[in-house]
């Protein structure tokens, strides 16, 4: 029999050692991660136990009579253990839905892990979802090279990488975070946006997980030209945030760093996920975006959020 109750700041350690032994869950779901901003939050995460034991968790909020999992993550749902099957994933949906009932909520915002993230399958979820009626609510188009299988540069690429790496540009791991987001600001700002984390969020998160937070950059001397800031998940590592300068765009200085990343720094990884390229929740979709990711090798994951009214 499994139980469902909130989770408190003492579960941390708990609720970490679940997501590392999970089958779908990463870094975003850590306690470190998720809490940066959870003063923009009101934290309504849920502990899912058989005999006291963890055997899954689930990261949610609640704004007004909205349930999500998780505002602030990309991807959220129902992190499991092995221990969490068919059958018992529909029991433990039932007693999530009468939690949040019982706290006043109208509908649930299901922000599904893509199975490219999952260690394991792990799709009991989704099965779960449909039982209960719950709809399709927003999909977003992800890009991802498969590093394993036969994946190829097209020719205009390759063409940009060469003419990069005759330009002299080196390509080095950075911990310093101030120069790259300058650009990256800069660069958001000619489209009126800005980056989703502040300078100041991002070094906080880099100190927590060094290992799994990393700056690339290519440079000229010392001129930044472009940068890439991956999450290491490890089996499959995701491009957080990319960066180019003008010259950098000259010379194909973004071209270049990535086909290093993909080639040679993670090329004994599984996956080299490259993000979303739609916006208006999934109805519009950046074509020029995404083409500069498919002329790498990439191909289509989706990113589903579902909305279960409760």
């Amino acid at each position: 029999m499994f139980t469902v109750r909130p989770y408190a700041q003492a579960d941390s350690s708990a609720w970490d050692a679940l997501v590392e032994r999970s089958r779908n869950g990463n870094l975003l779901h850590r306690r470190g991660y998720m809490d940066y901003h959870a003063d923009r939050f009101v934290d309504r995460s849920l502990m899912i136990e058989r005999h006291g034991e963890v055997a899954a968790v689930f990261p949610a909020n609640i704004h007004d009579r909205t349930a999500t999992s998780h505002g602030g993550l990309t991807y959220a749902g129902l992190i499991t253990s092995d221990a969490l099957r068919a059958e018992s994933t529909l029991a433990v949906f039932g007693q999530i839905g009468d939690h949040y009932r019982a706290l006043g909520v109208e509908r649930l915002i299901y922000k599904a892990v893509p199975h490219v993230f999952h260690a394991y399958p792990a799709e009991e979820d989704l099965y779960a979802l449909h039982r209960l009626g719950a709809q399709l609510k927003r999909r977003d188009l992800s890009s991802v090279i498969p590093l394993q299988e036969a994946f190829h540069f097209t020719p205009g690429r390759r063409h940009a990488i060469d003419k990069a790496k005759k330009a002299g540009i080196r390509v080095q791991a950075d911990a310093g975070l101030e120069d790259f987001h300058a650009l990256l600001s800069d660069v958001l700002r000619r489209h009126n946006a800005v980056p989703t984390h502040s300078l100041a969020e991002l070094r906080l998160l880099q100190a927590r997980f060094p290992r799994h937070i990393v700056l690339h950059e290519a440079r000229i001397g010392d001129l930044l030209l472009a940068g890439v800031l991956i999450y290491d998940f490890g089996r499959i590592v995701h491009t957080q945030y990319m960066a180019v300068s003008e010259q950098g765009r000259r010379l194909d200085a973004l071209s270049f760093l990535l086909a290093e990343l993909i080639e040679h720094t993670y090329a004994a990884r599984l996956h080299f996920s490259f993000g979303i390229s739609t916006e208006q929740e999934g109805r519009v979709l950046n074509g020029g975006l995404i083409a500069q990711k498919e002329y790498f090798g990439a191909r289509a994951v989706v990113h589903d959020v579902y909305e279960w009214r409760l």
